[in-house]
């Protein structure tokens, strides 16, 4: 089975990966706004012991369902990544808003077949919103079609982006570029954020300095509600991808938002989409 003989992910996995965010989904909710004790990983980034124990629990269940599957995680080895199917997780995904009691953390849980993801679930457990994104199925909230919105032009665009802190370096100035030209920012949007662009809430979506585990599991979830979501050099993403990505409502924004991302001295949306 590659993901290219997949045309529709078989629903076998997708009820398996509601499964998985049900049982996570209970233990985050039974912890949350605890005061859970802290540490500081090497990168500097805070884990709790919610953020383990999800992880185990996911693992846990994957083994016992699928043993011959991989599994790569945020806070655990990773496990038979070579093997064609491999999970890829996202316990919680913003443990500074878990810790700090803001609501907008999600759990991310993501099927890649042949290194590319063919299922996402993009799990908020306290507002309790479950976008769910299979290759061959309409992306669903809570059961209900879930569909991007269409975006006249740039300049009405809304967009989200992850902290500014993680926007500095050399993205700052492409990131800078499309936010100039965009109607408004909403930065450290949280995981909330690829629900709200699948949703037509919200048009774009940039991120730098992430992992895999951030973001895989959107793809499904966005490119199921009609959007598109690729890297900043415009490739699908995958097990191998780097750590910048862009997501978009309406498709034709892409190319615009791309030229401006390769390309910061350009001025304006109209120029972006001429060239």
């Amino acid at each position: 089975m590659t993901s290219s003989s997949i045309t529709t992910t078989p629903l076998e996995f997708i009820r398996f990966a509601e499964e998985l965010a049900d049982a996570s989904r209970a233990l985050i909710r039974s912890r949350f706004r605890c005061n859970a004790d802290i540490e500081m990983k090497p990168d500097n980034t805070p884990v709790t012991a919610t953020d383990l124990e999800v992880e185990s629990l996911i693992r846990g269940m994957i083994a016992e369902r699928y043993p011959d599957h991989g599994v790569i995680g945020e806070e655990h080895p990773s496990s038979a990544v070579s093997a064609e199917c491999v999970w890829v997780v996202d316990p919680i995904d913003g443990t500074r808003s878990f810790i700090a009691g803001r609501p907008v953390f999600g759990t991310l849980i993501a099927l890649t077949v042949g290194a590319a993801p063919v299922l996402g679930v993009v799990d908020i457990p306290i507002t309790q919103e479950r976008w769910v994104g299979a290759k061959g199925h309409a992306t669903l909230l809570n059961g209900e079609v879930a569909c991007t919105r269409k975006c006249r032009s740039a300049a009405d665009a809304i967009l989200l982006a992850t902290s500014p802190e993680y926007l500095d370096g050399d993205a700052a100035g492409p990131f800078s570029s499309v936010a100039a030209a965009s109607r408004f920012t909403i930065y450290d949007a949280g995981t909330q954020a690829y629900g709200l662009v699948a949703s037509g809430h919200a048009d774009i979506m940039i991120a730098a300095r992430y992992g895999i585990v951030d973001y895989l599991a959107a793809v499904p979830v966005i490119e199921g509600a009609g959007g598109a979501m690729r890297d900043w050099n415009g490739a699908p993403l995958t097990l191998h991808s780097g750590d910048r990505f862009v997501a978009v409502g309406d498709a034709k924004l892409l190319p615009g938002t791309l030229a401006l991302l390769g390309r910061p001295e350009t001025k304006g949306w109209a120029h972006a989409e001429r060239a």
